[in-house]
C-alpha cells in the first residue's frame, strides 16, 4: 500500500505543479496582453496626433491661401480697374469729337 500511496502522492505533487505551471503561463499572458494593449494605445494616441497636427496644417494652409487668393483678386481688380480708365482717357477725345459732330448734323 506504501507504493500505491507514494504514487498517489506523486500524481498529487504533479498536478500541483502542472496548476502552479499553468497558473504562471497565464499570468504571463495576461502580462504580455495588457503591455500589446498599452503599446498599441500609445501609438494610435501618437498617429492621432500626428494626424491632427497634419490636418491643422492643412487648415491653416488653406485659410492662409484664401488670404492670399483675395489679395490677389484685389490687386487684379485694381489693375483692371486703372487700364480701363487708362483707355477710357485715351478715347475720350475722339467720342467728344464725335458726339459734337452728330449734335451738329441733327441741327441742320
Amino acid at each position: 500500500m506504501d507504493s500505491s500511496h507514494e504514487g498517489i502522492q506523486m500524481l498529487l505533487t504533479a498536478e500541483q505543479e502542472a496548476q502552479q505551471m499553468v497558473a504562471a503561463a497565464r499570468n504571463l499572458k495576461t502580462t504580455r496582453l495588457r503591455q500589446a494593449k498599452e503599446e498599441a494605445e500609445k501609438e494610435a494616441a501618437l498617429y492621432r496626433s500626428n494626424m491632427e497636427s497634419e490636418h491643422r496644417k492643412k487648415v491653416d494652409e488653406t485659410s492662409g491661401n484664401s488670404g492670399f487668393t483675395a489679395e490677389r483678386l484685389g490687386e487684379e481688380t485694381e489693375e483692371k480697374i486703372q487700364n480701363l480708365k487708362k483707355s477710357a482717357s485715351e478715347v475720350q477725345s475722339d467720342i467728344v469729337d464725335m458726339l459734337i459732330k452728330y449734335v451738329k448734323a441733327a441741327k441742320c
